[in-house]
């Protein structure tokens, strides 16, 4: 089986399988830049693992989205892999997007134009993970924090650590939450009153919370987590391919259904337009 990342820009687990080359990376690996995701494959159960750097935070960087477009993409002629685990080998799932790099990009070229191909990225993540035929399970740990928790909540399941704590600070550090469309999608996930809430406050909240709200369908502690997401992998994978496929094309369609109104597509424009007005 062929996995669609290059051995020369990821990491691959030992128990991961056939690996051969396919759409490059934008980051090559290094001391200063390691591989942004490490894989590995068991079955038709494909491990996606963010793999953070020693000098940099948990955070969703340009080479990060591009690797996970590289994975998800590839997936289309993979139809063998029926379900996607995303987690993280840091010590957080994920602190949100990458502030400094959106700043660089704005001194490299103020008009923005560099910015909103970095947050077009995040669109087309968000977009595969609804849109691929494999079940997405997000596995979740530490600090789950805007952009993390947009990812997470494009998955078609989410677990966590009973130690989770999450928050969606865009609006405190003046920002709209404008990354990967995910506002209509964490609307439709949890409702309308409880996500303007926390937008509107920023307001920290735990594991439970987000089983209350919709954000978790499991909580765990942590040394149980994986044994959490391997009694919902073990069964997908029984599962008919051709019905598990069905499915979920149709929970994608109806949830796309009830987000009337999508402005995804828009998200890099909001967010260049704001950053490169004058504070």
């Amino acid at each position: 089986m062929n996995l669609p990342v290059a051995p020369d820009t990821l990491d691959v687990a030992p128990d991961a399988q056939d690996v051969s080359p396919a759409a490059p990376l934008s980051a090559q690996p290094g001391p200063a830049h390691p591989a942004p995701l490490t894989l590995a494959l068991d079955g038709p159960v494909l491990h996606v693992r963010l793999n953070p750097s020693t000098t940099q935070d948990d955070v969703l960087s340009a080479a990060v989205l591009d690797a996970l477009i590289a994975v998800l993409d590839g997936l289309h002629e993979q139809p063998d892999i029926r379900i996607l685990v995303l987690s993280s080998l840091g010590e957080d799932f994920c602190l949100g997007a990458d502030r400094r790099e959106y700043q660089d990009a704005l001194v490299a070229d103020p008009t923005g134009a560099a910015l909103r191909r970095i947050a077009d990225k995040a669109q087309r993540v968000c977009q595969a993970l609804e849109n691929t035929h494999a079940v997405t399970i997000a596995r979740l740990h530490g600090k789950v924090i805007g952009a993390g928790l947009a990812l997470a909540a494009y998955c078609d399941l989410r677990a966590g650590a009973d130690t989770c704590r999450f928050r969606m600070p865009e609006l405190g550090l003046g920002l709209a939450p404008a990354w990967g469309g995910a506002m209509g999608r964490l609307i439709t996930e949890a409702g309308a009153a409880r996500i303007r809430e926390l937008m509107l406050t920023c307001d920290e909240f735990d594991a439970s919370t987000a089983h209350r709200l919709g954000l978790l369908h499991k909580v765990a502690p942590l040394d149980q987590l994986d044994t959490a997401v391997t009694a919902w992998t073990r069964p997908l994978a029984r599962r008919s391919p051709q019905a598990l496929v069905l499915t979920k094309r149709m929970l994608t369609g109806y949830a796309k259904a009830a987000r009337t109104t999508d402005t995804a597509l828009l998200d890099a424009h909001l967010l260049a337009a704001q950053l490169t007005q004058p504070r």
